[in-house]
């Protein structure tokens, strides 16, 4: 959408050039054959004309050139992706994840697509803040389970593992509601994550 707006507003910038570029004397010319009565239009006016026409011009080429500039940061490079894809595999390998006696895990935002995009879009530096897909692949299990990792304006993809190691050492046990000891436990996992370049 703004880059058919900057495109629009480049066209009628030229439009506009042009306009200022017409000679004084053609246009005496057009409008004594459209109106032989009419008053001579004096100098300065087209002077004034240029001057408006030549300001109208310059405003639409910045405002297409910002639109341009918003557009490209809405957008992840390649090198961006990569990057943050490489940062979030290390952080996020040998992370601490703790499930309830159900199977789902303790924080809801630790859903495996949630925590992988958001863990991305934290490392994407100057990237955009959002835009950053993970696609499950088919036959994914709480163990064992890969990713499709694209985000908006980039070509490069990768492909992330993730695997879900018991750990009991991690197992915790809230406290009562009267202080004493608590009657479920929440087991502990850590995450083994690694990640290859293309899909999944």
């Amino acid at each position: 959408m703004l880059t058919q707006l900057s495109i629009i507003l480049f066209v009628l910038a030229a439009l506009l050039i042009l306009m200022a570029c017409v000679k004084a004397q053609r246009v005496r010319s057009w409008r004594e054959s459209l109106n032989p009565s009419a008053p001579e239009v004096p100098d300065v006016a087209f002077v004034v004309a240029r001057i408006t026409l030549i300001g109208m011009a310059a405003v639409c080429a910045v405002m297409g050139f910002r639109g341009v500039d918003v557009q490209d940061r809405w957008k992840w490079s390649d090198d961006e992706l990569q990057s943050a894809v490489e940062q979030a595999t290390h952080e996020l390998d040998g992370f601490l994840y703790r499930v309830d006696e159900s199977g789902k895990p303790v924080v809801p935002m630790y859903e495996y697509e949630t925590l992988l995009e958001s863990e991305v879009v934290e490392n994407g530096g100057d990237a955009p803040q959002d835009g950053v897909a993970a696609s499950a692949a088919d036959g994914n299990t709480n163990a064992d389970a890969y990713f499709t990792v694209s985000a908006n304006g980039a070509d490069a993809e990768f492909c992330v593992h993730i695997e879900r190691v018991r750990s009991k050492e991690d197992d915790y046990t809230p406290p009562g509601i009267a202080g004493g000891e608590g009657t479920y436990t929440e087991l502990g996992y850590r995450l083994t994550v690694t990640t290859q370049e293309g899909a999944c």
